[in-house]
């Protein structure tokens, strides 16, 4: 038997570090190692040290090959797929200056409504981006820094994401992708580059970007021999361009040009994310118009509040998170963190329709059944963008794609379930980020579309296809998508701060 060739994708996200260690021919992977981050911050402020991330990536591929039992000297490539949206301003050494402002740190909500304003509103932003400015954003968080924390951006020699980060180190090249870098409101899907013109907006000097890569799958340099040291792997090895974690996902998936086109997928994790992959720009205020990683678009809606928002309600009632029955009357949008889609970053929770006769397990379900209604909704608006109707009953009829750590939960995907009234597919493979990773790590080392390599890893992968559960479709439950859409659009003004 040949010895086996290695590719490893690594998901970098807001809580962990995964390390996927894949055959190259076949897609089955063999091991994952794992390392958490550390998240601090109180209010709005969400900031994590990214030498962090850097150790974590260290630990989680030592982990992996003592898992995976393969020899360091089968690895081919890397590539890191990471959370979007973060800010990481490095000094003239490529160390950080400060904490890095996550995607989902609020702070800079008056600075999103001030540039939304000042290029003329949400139509003139997505015209060239694809994306209006929220919170989550990074040109916001730079906007944040200059006013409120001037000496860090007046010390910055390189501006990163988070994803652009760990390349960095690995390879020593400052580069991105087109889809990670669409995120960041300084980037135009219109054009395909930086433009010049926000970046002026913003006070951004373009020489501390890092150079754009045609696509997350292109080699962009390998890895150095510190690196090397470091995490016990080969010098030399290919390193991709990398990008985002939703991209990484969608390549996963086999999502994009070479794969399917227009499949809805919902993640629930962390955050709550909707997105497809699609041939047409997007320009809709309603929806972030990402880029891809393979070079076609991903339309995408993320709300803040998913499985963190519901277990800590679980928490606070003291019951675990399966102990949950629908809300009856009982509506609860765990909007704890702010929230981004709808674009609310000065709201509370709220909860409202108490009874007497009440039951916590009801309260914990209203928090999933808001939650799953907040991503559910905008699921309507991407297939509008990609030209669907929701209320067609072909598309109506069409199922989900359910991913993240939710999926694997029986409250999520009954509550998705019932809300949708569509019918659902979850993938058996858990690590769809790390694996879409891999899939850009393998076009690096050897060539081809990543989006074909993930689809052929998945073709001929028995034991994943196997594991994919497939769910029907049930009656939809309207009265609790009515009553609750009722709550949120009375309520979006003063009480949740919109």
């Amino acid at each position: 038997m040949p010895p086996r060739t290695v590719v490893i994708g690594v998901d970098s996200s807001t809580q962990s570090t995964k390390a996927a260690f894949v055959d190259l021919a076949t897609g089955e992977v063999l091991a994952v190692g794992r390392a958490p981050h550390e998240v601090t911050g109180e209010g709005g402020a969400r900031e994590t040290d990214p030498e962090t991330w850097w150790r974590a990536l260290r630990d989680a591929v030592a982990s992996g090959l003592k898992e995976s039992g393969v020899t360091a000297a089968s690895v081919s490539g890397i590539a890191v797929a990471g959370q979007q949206h973060g800010l990481v301003v490095l000094d003239r050494a490529g160390r950080p200056v400060r904490p890095a402002m996550l995607w989902n740190d609020t702070r800079s909500a008056p600075q999103a409504a001030a540039l939304t304003a000042a290029l003329g509103g949400p139509d003139a932003w997505t015209a060239r981006t694809g994306t209006v400015p929220v919170a989550s954003m990074t040109a916001t968080k730079w906007q944040w820094l200059r006013e409120n924390d001037p000496a860090s951006a007046e010390a910055a020699a390189g501006v990163r994401l988070p994803h652009d980060f760990l390349t960095e180190r690995l390879s020593g090249v400052a580069a991105t992708d087109p889809g990670d870098a669409s995120g960041t409101c300084w980037y135009s899907t219109a054009t395909g580059a930086y433009d010049t013109g926000l970046l002026d907006l913003i006070g951004l000097d373009a020489g501390l970007l890092p150079e754009v890569a045609p696509t997350g799958g292109t080699r962009i340099g390998s890895l150095t021999a510190s690196a090397a040291e470091e995490l016990g792997l080969p010098a030399g090895i290919a390193v991709a361009a990398g990008t985002g974690d939703n991209m990484g996902a969608a390549v996963g998936l086999g999502l994009g040009g070479a794969g399917l086109l227009d499949q809805p997928v919902l993640s629930l994790g962390t955050s709550g994310t909707v997105f497809a992959a699609s041939r047409t720009r997007p320009a809709t205020a309603a929806l972030s118009g990402f880029a891809a990683a393979d070079g076609t678009y991903l339309p995408l809606a993320c709300t803040l509040n998913c499985t963190l928002a519901v277990d800590k309600v679980a928490s606070l009632l003291g019951l675990h998170r399966d102990d949950a029955v629908p809300g009856g009357e009982t509506v609860l949008l765990p909007y704890l963190d702010g929230e981004r889609t709808p674009d609310l970053p000065l709201a509370a929770g709220l909860m409202t329709g108490l009874r007497h006769d009440t039951t916590p397990q009801q309260i914990l379900g209203a928090a999933y059944e808001g939650a799953a209604y907040t991503v559910l909704r905008a699921l309507d608006e991407l297939l509008r963008a990609c030209g669907l109707d929701p209320a067609d009953p072909e598309v109506a009829a069409r199922p989900i794609r359910m991913i993240g750590g939710g999926a694997r939960g029986a409250v999520w995907t009954e509550t998705v379930r019932r809300l949708s009234g569509r019918p659902l597919i979850v993938p058996g493979d858990g690590e769809l980020v790390a694996l879409g990773a891999a899939a850009l790590a393998a076009s690096a080392a050897g060539g081809g579309d990543p989006v074909a390599v993930a689809g052929g890893w998945n073709d001929r992968e028995e034991e994943r296809r196997h594991a994919t559960r497939q769910l029907t479709a049930v009656e939809r439950d309207m009265a609790a998508w009515e009553r609750i859409g009722s709550v949120l659009d009375r309520a979006s003004g003063p009480l949740l701060g919109g």
